[in-house]
């Protein structure tokens, strides 16, 4: 029997180890995707606006003056004027839009999944005050970019309610995302347009009131980074109901700036700030 197996002992040492890699190689590939091939989801700065230069306890002041130190309301007008305008938007998007704005931050702090349709999902819950969500964000490739979808559900109240759409190129230089008001009331919201250079670390983002017939419908916020000088952000303001607009120009760093706005302040001047908030005659 051994000299009957003598002339394939030779054939046996060279395919038992090529057997052996091909088998390690079909093992290797049966742990999954790579959540590398994933989309990106889209930087926070698409989704949310930065407010945080007009955040500040002086807008209390400029809104109820008895609750100021005297003199305090009137010397940071132009700057209170602006802030209160931009509080607005602000409360708006951090307080009537609380739940879809944790579940969008939230996604950051997950892996997807692939899915048999060929989408990503990154699935989780998110706590807003006390209550609990749980999230389920879909992303996909199609066209020249990507697209989303974000369901919520609560237990004993809702279940899968698709709460905001969107879309970006692949170089996230650009895109939108859409959002609907709430489970009872489903109707579109908000549009919200944004632009990245990220060389030029500028850009700009633009919430738009699209709720369907109502008053405001066409109002938004506009704002942006840029290289200008002496003021390198802005805000563009319109009030649909009152076919007015506020512009806000500022610098990020001294904090100075300025504020235009034809309705509340009788001209259609600019009307300035210094680094301490306190209104300036404008340079």
């Amino acid at each position: 029997m051994k000299n009957l197996l003598r002339p394939y002992r030779r054939w046996v040492a060279v395919l038992v180890p090529a057997f052996l890699v091909i088998q390690l190689g079909c093992s290797d590939e049966s742990t999954g995707p790579d959540v590398s091939d994933a989309p990106e989801i889209p930087p926070q700065d698409t989704f949310l606006m930065d407010f945080s230069d007009f955040a500040s306890s002086s807008v209390t002041a400029f809104s109820f003056p008895a609750a100021a130190k005297p003199g305090e309301a009137m010397i940071k007008v132009n700057w209170g004027w602006a802030a209160l305008n931009v509080t607005f938007w602000n409360t708006i998007i951090t307080v009537g839009l609380a739940v879809p704005v944790a579940t969008f931050v939230e996604s950051f702090n997950h892996e997807p999944t692939l899915q048999e349709d060929g989408s990503w999902l990154w699935t989780y819950s998110v706590s807003v005050g006390s209550n609990v969500y749980t999230a389920a964000l879909y992303g996909r490739f199609g066209g020249i970019g990507t697209t989303w979808e974000m369901y919520v559900s609560k237990q004993g109240d809702y279940q899968d309610f698709l709460w905001y759409t969107g879309e970006a190129d692949l170089l996230l230089t650009h895109g939108s995302w859409r959002l609907y008001e709430s489970p009872v009331e489903p109707h579109e919201l908000l549009d919200i347009a944004w632009n990245r250079d990220v060389e030029n670390a500028t850009g700009d983002i633009k919430y738009t009131n699209i709720v369907p017939d109502g008053p405001e419908n066409g109002g938004y916020i506009f704002y942006g980074i840029t290289t200008e000088e002496p003021y390198d952000a802005f805000y563009d303001i319109y009030n649909k109901g009152d076919d007015n607009h506020t512009d806000i120009e500022w610098n990020r760093t001294s904090k100075d700036g300025r504020v235009r706005d034809i309705q509340h302040f009788s001209d259609d001047e600019w009307h300035c700030w210094d680094s301490d908030l306190e209104d300036v005659e404008c340079p």
